[in-house]
């Protein structure tokens, strides 16, 4: 099963200046961990641990409008292809919307049943539960996460010691058909990190056949270089 902790989220057009990160404030108590709250987009490069000539980009910004401070996170393929998108809410860190890249390449909004993805505090379960096109005509999934905290470390991130939270997730998809009534069902545990002062640095599945970690963070004209070449 391949790890969809994204599956995906709305990329938002109007973007307007920011608060200073300094100024950013949230309820959650492991905002300290989760991404820094600027306009200026950054880019993480990710590479899978297993297959290193594998790579994952995540472009993230943020935005400030009528409803508040939004962290975007956007995933794209190796190549550039846009994945998914996530938009979370700084007060809480729950998402806001989910956008997901269907079977014809386009940006289709999901359904977003169940807004939590990111424990309060170490005794919260987040359950986040998302409904978006399938990859076989009218098909659908059903993305379910429930992720409890497990404890709070120091790892090696971009060769440096930082302090981490680790989360542990249950991650169950459901494919089904409206019309035939026919479903799967794919079930699977793993493992995310998140770093004081710079957000998603690693995850896996308990199997390790999905395993990626943060490599580098970069401006978005380097990457955008990297990718057009």
């Amino acid at each position: 099963m391949k790890y969809v902790l994204g599956s995906l989220a709305l990329i938002f057009c109007l973007l307007t200046a920011c608060k200073d990160a300094s100024e950013s404030s949230s309820e959650n108590e492991y905002f300290a961990y989760f991404y820094p709250v600027d306009s200026i987009p950054k880019v993480y490069q990710y590479r899978d641990v297993r297959n290193g000539l594998i790579e994952q980009f995540h472009r993230v910004y943020a935005i400030q409008d009528s409803e508040g401070q939004h962290v975007i996170v956007e995933r794209y393929s190796g190549d550039g292809r846009i994945i998914e998108a996530l938009n979370y809410n700084v007060d809480s860190l729950d998402i806001m919307d989910h956008m997901v890249v269907n079977r014809n390449g386009e940006k289709t909004k999901a359904d977003v049943f169940k807004t939590k993805i990111i424990p309060m505090d170490k005794d919260d379960e987040a359950y986040f539960a998302s409904r978006f096109q399938g990859f076989l005509d009218s098909t659908l999934i059903l993305q379910e996460i429930r992720r409890t905290v497990v404890k709070e470390s120091k790892v090696k991130v971009m060769n440096k010691t930082t302090e981490v939270v680790v989360f542990a997730d249950k991650i169950r998809m459901t494919n089904f058909n409206p019309f035939t009534r026919k479903e799967s069902v794919l079930e699977g545990d793993a493992t995310t990190i998140f770093a004081k002062g710079i957000g998603l640095v690693e995850w896996y599945t308990n199997d390790k056949k999905v395993h990626y970690r943060l490599e580098k963070i970069m401006e978005q004209e380097e990457w955008v270089k990297m990718i057009t070449r």
